[in-house]
Formats: structure tokens, C-alpha cells, sequence
């Protein structure tokens, strides 16, 4: 079959561009359940604990010693091997297209996958995709390393779990389960026939005469797009630490987001740098395996209990005596996946068996916003206070569980789930260094240098996470007036409507994007949620016989106060300096919004009233 083809029935293009391909270096799956309940099991809280105001000041005078979000560089010049797709065979030859789709969509993961599924039901087959890999699946095409899994419970966080007739096999499920299973997905609504891979979308730019969007990518397309959709995620661009030396280190090295299995870790010397949730998932497996692992930390993370374990027999039968189960089962996960509390949630809850997962307090009076704050204050230092006890259970050497002692707010530094990762410290071959405040400051030709010590190293692993947000495309979309949507928010601030439009850029329509909330912590919810207000908002327009759609000044100006406004009421839960709020130095509101059931009252409004949005018809 050749890549591009054109389908008799509709005269549409279909492409078959894809050039995935299968290691078989690949031996994790993830990691597997235990059975040891000390190693599943959090102390209960101390009698009495409240918030301490001094461990809330340590941190903040933690989070003065670093240099923010200076520590950190992108991959260019010899760094930018780390970006290579090891993935993937040869990018699969085709033309390069001149043509016109109604829809384009940037990103071929979940958000991609099921937009097109909800499109595709809703009448809109004239949709193209462009996916820089060379396979569906998004994070999940992209991180494999070993024990990569799931933070949410894979029986919330799977999409369309009924339409699939598919119960993932654990909890949390790994993430090579989640990569078979988008696979699974595209091949079932013919996913493949609608998507570019291999194709890296390089240039959008509005054209006000046709009422297009002009898309050229790094293989030579300029397409025309009367819509164009960004799925392409939050944490697409990886991120490496500035450190002296670095580039001149002999061994092997690379990131954890291109995991590079042609490198035998057996009986290695391994460093690794972090140890975030990417590297909790990471140390435990490589521990089973290298001769010597060294774990250079800044910050420790916040361990709390996963209790892995498998789907039973049992579980499928109950399930399946509900209709919809899983949609009902996400639904009920939506109304308390908040952190640690979605993680713990009752089974019993979850599949319908009891009508709320626990009893809610009742209070003599309504509680005042900052009475509410300290009560969250209180419940979050008493979670934490487990979490520290925690350590103490398991981690044998007292320096080392000392330095495993995450001493911040709860979700100041994201919260990490696992039953094995604080046993791996007991083992002989690892060795934790605590590099904070600053971290590693030295790389030389063998290895880390720290505190005045080398530590030699055959293979350096960098787990040093992703920019959040800070997709290259933001830089690439020209809106009205030639103006780009990154300029726009340098100069504006970041302005959004739902998180979903920016002012200025008809047409264009943001999954998970800046202020983009949902409602849920679940991804795969939230970008639900996205994914039916873009649906409903292409059959507006073509009910009203509109093809253009922007939202007005007001309207954006109000949502994007309401998300400064909620970003300040909850900053003492979050006196923090992480990923998701630029290092410290992002403005209030411009980044993160969870939003809660603010979000949805907000986007309700709009479909009721159509009052934020300005409707034209182009005439072409």
C-alpha cells in the first residue's frame, strides 16, 4: 500500500504513514503487585498533628537557594541526540500535501485518539492529524522506561473501556499496556487512515481573506485547515538540569523520555539524576539489575501507598453486572480524585456497591475562606506526617531516611505512589546522595562529581522531567494580526476562555491547554470534557450556518481573573516552587487551573447563553 491513497467511496486522502516498530529490548512491563502488607500500608496519623508554620518555612527558604527556572536548559546542539526518536523505524516516504482538510489536529495520544472517536460519531470525517512519533499513544509513545505505569487507576483513567470490551489487567496499569492499547484503539475506528506521522507541525498561521489556517510542517506540507485543534499535550518538552561539565562525560547517557534500550544496564555502575515521579517508577527496576546505582536527589518526593495488584476474576464478573461500569465507576473517581484521596479511594465506592466513600463533616456554621485553608493546612501536614512515618517503616539506614523525608506541603512537588521504591534503598547496591539544595553542580569526564567526591559512572540517566506547558507550537500559531499566541500571553498575560480559545485566534481550539481545567485530576476526564465541548461546538456552528467562531475581549478577560483569583485564594496550599507553577516565577493563574466544578459552571454558561462567543460566516 502506498502512504497516501485516496478513498473512491469519499474521494477523502487516506494515509499510511506510520513507521512504528518493536524492540525486543524491551523487557519491563511495569512493575507487579506484591504481597508484603508492610510495604502497602501508611502509618496511621499522629493524635494532634496541625500544620507547622516552620516546616513551611524551610522550603521557602529551600526554594530561595535555587536559581528557579534557570536551572534547567533545552536539548540543543550535542544535547539535542537526547530528542532522537529511538523508537521508530525510518519516517515512511509520502508527497507533501498542498491540500485542504476541515479539521487539522495537532497530536495523535489520548486527547487525539478520542476526539477523533467523538468527531467521527458526530458527522466530521474530513479530519487530518499530524504526530511527530511514529505511532499513536503520546506520553505513552514516548516515555518507556522501565516500570513505567499509570498514576491514576487505569479503570478510571482508560477511555471507552465499554466500546473497547477491555478491563486492563492491574490497577495501574503499565504503560506499555496503556501504548497496546491506543494502538488497539486507532485500529478500531481507523484511526491510521486519518494521521501524518513522522510529521512535526512547524508553522499555523490565520489567513483573514480565505478564513483558514495555513499548516506547514518539517516535510514540506502547506495545508489549509478551516479548524485547527492542539492535542499535543503539557508535557511534551523534556528538560535537562545546567550543570558544569555535562557535556563532557564519556559514558553513555540519555533521557528517561527516549529510554535508550540498546544500553545494557547489567552489572553497570548507573547514576541517575532525580527523583521525581518518573524516576520512582524508573529506580526500583534498574536497582534489580545494575551492579551499582547512585541516586542523586535534590528533592525527596512524597511516597505515599499504591497497592498494586491485579484484576481478578471477581472484579470483571461485578463490573460487568453494571451498565457502563466504567463510565459511571470514572464519574464517581471525578468527584474525589484529588491527590492522595483518588489514589486511597474505596473499591466498595468506585464500583457502585456503597453511596459515598466516606461520611461528610457537618459543621454548626459555614466555615470562612481562611478557616477552610487551615483545616486543608491541618489535613495536609497530617497526610504528609504519614508519609514521613512512612519512610521511617521501611528505609533501615536513618541518613538515608532522613534525606527521604519530603518536608513541604502536600503537592508541592507531585505526589508518587509506590510500594517497592522505598525498599530499593535497603539494598546494598544503592546509594542515595542528597544534592540539595542546589543538586548536582559537577559532571566530568567519568562521571558526578559532589561534595569534592567522583562517582564514576558507565551509563548517566537523566530523569529530570518536562517544561510544563512550554509546547513549541504556542510560538508557531499566528493569529490575527500576525501576532503569535506566546506573544500574546508575554504581552497580555495569558488570556484564554475555558482554557479552550484565545481572543484573536478563530477557529483555533486548545485541549488541556493554560487554564485549561475539567474537573478532575484524571487526564483522560479532563480532556473528555474538552473533547465534547469542541464536538458540541462544531455542531453550533454548522447549525447556525457559521464557520468562524472567537470569543470576546470581556468574556476572556473575566474567565482569566476568576483563574488568577483561584490560583491567590489557594496559594498557601502550594507555597511551593515546581514544574506547574514555572519554577516560582509563572503569574497567578497563567498556568495550572484544576478548576473543579468552576470550570464546568463556567462552560455551561457559555453553551446556554452564547454570549462569550462571536459567530461570523466567512462565505467561502
Amino acid at each position: 500500500m502506498s502512504a497516501i491513497s485516496v478513498d473512491p467511496a469519499t474521494g477523502l486522502k487516506l494515509f499510511a504513514t506510520r513507521a512504528a516498530k518493536a524492540t525486543d529490548k524491551i523487557a519491563g512491563k511495569g512493575y507487579s503487585a506484591i504481597d508484603d502488607v508492610s510495604l502497602k500500608t501508611l502509618p496511621e496519623p499522629p493524635a494532634g498533628a496541625v500544620f507547622n508554620a516552620q516546616e513551611q518555612a524551610r522550603y521557602r527558604d529551600f526554594k530561595e537557594s535555587r536559581r528557579g527556572a534557570a536551572d534547567y536548559m533545552s536539548m540543543e546542539g550535542e544535547f539535542s541526540r537526547y530528542l532522537e526518536d529511538v523508537y521508530s523505524a525510518d519516517p515512511v516516504e509520502r508527497e507533501a500535501l498542498d491540500d485542504e482538510c476541515e479539521i487539522l489536529v495537532v497530536g495523535a495520544g489520548f486527547a487525539g485518539l478520542l476526539l477523533w472517536h467523538k468527531l467521527r460519531n458526530a458527522g466530521f470525517e474530513d479530519v487530518r492529524f499530524c504526530e511527530k512519533g511514529g505511532d499513536v499513544g503520546g506520553t505513552w509513545y514516548w516515555n518507556r522506561y522501565p516500570g513505567i505505569a499509570c498514576d491514576v487507576e487505569s479503570y478510571s483513567y482508560f477511555p471507552l473501556l465499554e466500546e473497547m470490551d477491555y478491563v486492563p489487567s492491574m490497577k495501574f496499569a503499565s504503560g506499555f499496556e496503556i501504548m497496546e492499547y491506543c494502538q488497539v484503539m486507532a485500529e478500531k475506528f481507523g484511526f491510521y487512515d486519518h494521521c501524518l506521522f513522522h510529521t512535526t507541525v512547524e508553522k499555523t498561521e490565520w489567513d483573514e481573506k480565505t478564513a483558514r489556517w495555513t499548516v506547514s510542517t518539517n516535510r514540506g506540507d502547506m495545508m489549509k485547515a478551516r479548524y485547527v485543534v492542539l492535542a499535543n499535550g503539557i508535557l511534551t518538552t523534556p528538560q535537562l538540569p545546567r550543570i558544569a561539565g555535562m557535556e563532557k562525560f564519556q559514558g553513555e547517557s540519555f533521557h528517561t523520555s527516549r529510554w535508550d534500550y540498546n544500553v545494557d544496564l547489567e552489572g553497570k555502575r548507573v547514576g541517575i539524576i532525580g527523583t521525581g515521579a518518573t524516576a520512582v517508577q524508573v529506580i526500583p527496576e534498574i536497582a534489580k539489575v545494575v551492579g551499582e546505582l547512585y541516586v542523586f536527589q535534590r528533592t525527596p518526593s512524597s511516597i505515599d501507598v499504591r497497592d498494586q495488584r491485579e484484576t481478578s476474576d471477581e472484579d470483571r464478573a461485578q463490573w460487568a453486572q453494571e451498565e457502563n461500569w466504567a463510565k459511571k465507576r470514572r464519574a464517581r473517581f471525578a468527584k474525589i480524585s484529588t491527590g492522595r484521596t483518588a489514589i486511597q479511594a474505596n473499591d466498595d465506592y468506585l464500583s457502585g456497591k456503597v453511596d459515598d466513600f466516606k461520611e461528610r463533616k457537618q459543621y454548626e456554621r459555614q466555615l470562612s475562606a481562611e478557616e477552610m485553608v487551615q483545616k486543608q493546612l491541618d489535613s495536609n501536614f497530617r497526610i504528609m506526617e504519614q508519609i514521613r512515618a512512612r519512610v521511617d517503616a521501611i528505609v533501615e539506614d536513618p541518613e538515608t531516611a532522613a534525606a527521604l523525608k519530603p518536608y513541604y506541603p502536600y503537592g508541592c512537588k507531585r505526589p508518587t505512589f509506590h510500594d517497592e521504591f522505598l525498599p530499593t534503598f535497603n539494598k546494598a547496591n544503592v546509594h542515595l546522595l542528597d544534592t540539595a539544595p542546589t543538586g548536582v553542580r559537577e559532571i566530568n569526564e567519568r562521571g558526578v562529581v559532589h561534595d569534592g567526591q567522583e562517582y564514576p559512572l558507565d551509563v548517566l540517566i537523566y530523569a529530570t522531567g518536562f517544561q510544563w506547558m512550554a509546547t513549541s507550537t504556542f510560538n508557531m500559531i499566528k493569529g490575527r494580526g500576525g501576532q503569535t499566541l506566546r506573544e500574546k500571553w508575554q504581552t497580555e498575560g495569558t488570556q484564554t476562555f475555558l482554557g479552550i480559545h484565545s481572543r484573536g485566534f478563530p477557529n483555533l481550539f486548545i485541549i488541556s491547554g493554560p487554564q485549561g481545567g475539567g474537573g478532575s485530576f484524571n487526564f483522560t476526564d479532563a480532556i473528555e470534557q474538552h473533547g465534547d465541548y469542541l464536538v458540541w461546538m462544531l455542531e453550533t456552528l454548522r447549525e447556525r450556518d457559521m464557520d468562524i467562531v472567537d470569543v470576546g475581549a470581556e468574556s476572556e478577560a473575566r474567565y482569566a481573573e476568576h483563574c488568577r483569583k483561584a490560583d491567590i485564594a489557594t496559594a498557601p496550599l502550594r507555597d511551593c516552587i515546581t514544574y506547574y507553577n514555572g519554577h516560582g516565577d509563572a503569574e497567578p493563574g497563567s498556568l495550572a487551573y484544576y478548576g473543579g466544578g468552576r470550570w464546568h459552571k463556567f462552560r455551561v454558561q457559555a453553551q446556554e447563553s452564547l454570549e462569550p462567543y462571536t459567530f461570523e460566516h466567512s462565505g467561502t
